[in-house]
């Protein structure tokens, strides 16, 4: 039967518990603990939580978000749009994936398309 080293040495008594709780907390500090703790939210940075939101904290998915939106933060910064094309574009990507959540990937589609022309005014 083949068990842990930390739970072996607990069993045979040569792993004080004060030092196994210290090697344990070092593990889990160290991300060697196991993926759990990785996979949690971060509650602190609200654009990773809305695109794993988004992306049902899938991280394939997440990647994909991310590197929409550095290229499409690196597209305004450098062509500064118009602002009404920025606004139409944040409301086109927020509008098939949920309330208020911005999907990376359409708004750089949308930000770099050369034909998408002013909405007509409201009267």
């Amino acid at each position: 039967m083949a068990s842990s080293g930390v739970v072996n040495l607990l069993h045979y008594g040569t792993l004080r518990p004060a030092a196994a709780a210290a090697f344990i907390f070092v593990l889990a500090t160290a991300g060697l603990a196991g993926s759990a703790s990785a996979k949690l939210p971060p509650l602190r940075d609200p654009v990773f939580l809305n695109i794993g939101f988004v992306c049902q904290w899938r991280d394939s998915c997440i990647a994909k978000q991310r590197g929409a939106m550095k290229k499409a933060l690196g597209y305004v910064e450098k062509h500064d749009p118009p602002a009404w094309k920025v606004q139409q574009c944040n409301r086109n990507a927020s509008r098939y994936r949920g309330r208020g959540r911005v999907d990376w990937i359409g708004f750089n589609n949308c930000i770099r398309n050369k034909s998408i022309r002013p909405a007509p005014r409201r009267r």
